[in-house]
């Protein structure tokens, strides 16, 4: 036994000497650059583009089998602006011999110096990187195993593979576009099946900094297969900070994911304006998209994804959301969202005066006809989604507990409930949207309730119109996705009832006490207009944008108003009359009893732009009313029988002939 051992160990020492003095001897004697010519032809061939590098290279042996070469060069196709695609300062590797004998690789260093990447596409349409490559490689069952590891290796393990100073330049002559990244700086360390590998990897965009730091794996020995973790930590434009942690599941096969996202909080505007990007709008309040958050759970594959505990944070608002999609060729999406509060005022444009521009009379070519819109997308969705917002501010207005669930399903799209609270009211209603056809149909019924009109208007409209408890109920449909087919196609009825409030802009009874202080039976009232009333109740019917409000009344102390007509919303043409009554009762609301006053009816015709308001002296004065013109002066002065009633100066006679032709005749 001795001897055996003794003549291994010399045998062995022979062997180790042999290499040794290869190691030392050959890269002396050997000529390596007469392989050279061998060496381009061979990659040149494979590639299909020329291939040159440069004199200056070396070869090493033992204990590490080492290359470096220089000024590598892959060419360009013929009519590209750059001569090389690809350009290399240096390249050097070094490996261990010994364990190549039994599969298993050691490269101590793989060194990429300065390399340069030229990606061009031309006015045609081509580009430069395609092409690249002969022959299509051999497809092979991910699930059949051809060794200890799909590389045939028993390990892996490289020190240090690092790219180094390097940069791409894209450029598309056809979209005018030019971008570069440079001082590309890539790290990978501690390469191996087992362990974890660690990353570094820097580039400038255009000049700005991104980095890139973490590890992935251990990969195992079937890489693309199992779970490999990872733990990266994203800067970009030192604004910009993401985190991410999880794994991913058989990477090449099921490409499955299970990540942990945290976005630390940052300044959009401030990272808009690293990127010389400026904002989509600019907001009213300059004070705002200053701080920006997000943590998410986000798991799935190709075939479904889903989001867990987020929490997105925008300034001093915070929306926590989850949501699942599958059936991407649908989709079919479920999402639940949550708002504490937010003002969406802060983050429009501010209003600008609308320019009036002459419309032009002209009619509209053949050829102009607008294009149909593609529902088929709506028509293969599936939906079902949440949404609830506790405080929201929009257009002046300010919404509290509004709650919206949307399904959709078949190409119909129904929102029920959609319910919110405001002005001190209420409002539930339901929408259905069906797409099933070319011509979207609509139906939507709300029922609003103690809802305080004053302020309401006041706020978004910045208008005073009408003061009082709003109550409200109306059921519409309506087809087509344009103004004009809706409002051709405007079907329903409703109800809109005011109490305890006031028209505001108009006040009958001050006319009336006008003409009396012409008459001169009483002073002129100079404050603001205004018509107070019990109850202001305005029913509709629609048919086919006919809009019809007979039946309107409004009751207050004194007096009494009817209304009716009709407006027609596709010709915005007016047909509208008022019957103001003074009476002699101090009920308003509820009071359905006939009463007796003066009557001085109101036509208001024209159009919606231009209403035409005029007083109906053949209807108060005709003999339907029962009043000729000594009486109706009686009524206007207020007395008619008093004897010490002083009577009109010529002048005042006049005045009113002006107001009222015939009057005094």
């Amino acid at each position: 036994m001795k001897g055996i051992m003794k003549w291994t160990g010399i045998i062995g020492g022979v062997f180790l000497v042999l290499i040794i003095a290869a190691a030392l001897i050959i890269p002396r004697v050997m000529d390596i650059k007469k392989y050279k010519p061998v060496i381009q032809e061979k990659i040149a061939s494979a590639t299909g583009r020329t291939f040159t590098f440069g004199d200056d290279m070396d070869v090493s042996v033992f204990p590490w089998v080492g290359v470096r070469l220089t000024d590598l060069r892959l060419g360009n196709p013929d009519g590209f602006k750059e001569k090389d695609m690809v350009a290399v300062k240096g390249f050097e590797v070094r490996l261990k011999v010994m364990p190549l004998l039994s599969k298993r690789i050691e490269v101590k260093t793989f060194v990429l110096d300065s390399p340069e990447i030229y990606l061009e596409k031309m006015k045609d349409g081509r580009a430069n990187w395609e092409g690249l490559g002969k022959g299509e490689e051999k497809k092979e069952d991910p699930g059949k195993k051809t060794g200890p590891s799909p590389l045939g290796l028993e390990a892996l393990n490289i020190d240090s593979f690092s790219v180094i100073n390097g940069r791409v330049t894209y450029s598309d002559a056809g979209a005018g576009l030019k971008k570069e990244i440079s001082d590309l700086n890539l790290k990978l360390s501690g390469i191996s099946f087992e362990k974890p590998v660690g990353i570094s990897f820097s580039v400038k965009l255009d000049g700005k900094p991104v980095l890139l730091e973490g590890s992935v794996g251990p990969v195992g020995k079937y890489p693309g297969k199992g779970t490999v973790p990872l733990d990266l930590v994203l800067k970009a434009m030192d604004q910009l900070e993401v985190n991410i942690k999880g794994s991913l599941t058989d990477p090449v096969a099921t490409q499955g994911f299970d990540l942990d996202i945290q976005v630390a909080p940052f300044s959009p505007k401030k990272l808009a304006q690293a990127l010389n990007q400026a904002l989509p709008l600019e907001s009213k309040d300059p004070g705002v998209l200053e701080k920006l958050a997000l943590t998410v759970k986000a798991k799935g594959n190709p075939t479904s994804v889903s989001l867990s505990s987020g929490e997105l944070v925008l300034d001093d608002s915070k929306l926590t959301f989850s949501a699942d999609a599958k059936e991407f060729s649908l989709p079919n999406v479920k999402f639940d969202v949550q708002l504490d509060h937010i003002d969406l005022d802060r983050y429009l444009p501010e209003a600008k005066a609308k320019k009036e521009t002459p419309s032009s009379s002209a009619p509209a070519s053949a050829g102009s006809k607008a294009k149909k819109t593609d529902y088929g997308p709506l028509r293969k969705l599936i939906l079902d989604g949440k949404m609830t917002i506790a405080k929201l501010k929009a257009r002046g207005a300010t919404v509290e507990k509004l709650m919206v669930h949307v399904l959709a399903k078949n190409g119909v799209i129904t929102v029920d409930p959609l319910t919110l609270d405001l002005y001190q009211g209420s409002i539930l209603s339901k929408v259905e949207v069906n797409v099933q056809k070319d011509d979207p149909t609509t139906q939507m019924n709300v029922d609003a309730k103690g809802i305080q009109a004053g302020p309401l208007i006041k706020d978004t409209v910045k208008k005073e119109w009408i003061e009082g408890t709003l109550k409200a109920g109306f059921g519409l449909s309506m087809t087509g996705d344009t103004p004009e087919t809706v409002k051709k196609t405007l079907t329903g009825q409703g109800e809109f009832v005011f109490t305890d409030g006031a028209v505001i802009g108009v006040d009958l009874a001050d006319t009336v006490r006008s003409l009396q202080s012409i008459l001169g039976a009483g002073e002129a009232v100079t404050e603001k207009p205004k018509t107070d009333f019990a109850e202001f109740k305005i029913p509709f019917t629609a048919k086919d944008g006919l809009i019809r409000i007979d039946g309107t009344s409004l009751s207050s102390p004194l007096m009494r108003v009817t209304a009716g007509g009709t407006a027609h919303l596709a010709t915005e043409a007016l047909d509208l009359k008022i019957d103001p009554k003074l009476v002699a009762t101090l009920k308003g609301q509820g009071d359905t009893q006939a009463r007796s006053g003066l009557t001085v009816p109101v036509l208001i015709t024209g159009s919606f732009s231009s209403p035409k308001v005029r007083p109906d002296i053949k209807g108060m004065l005709g003999t339907g009313t029962g009043l000729d013109p000594e009486t109706l002066k009686k009524q206007v002065l207020g007395g008619g029988n008093d004897p010490e009633q002083k009577p009109p100066q010529p002048d005042v006679k006049q005045q009113i002939k002006d107001l009222l032709p015939g009057f005094g005749k």
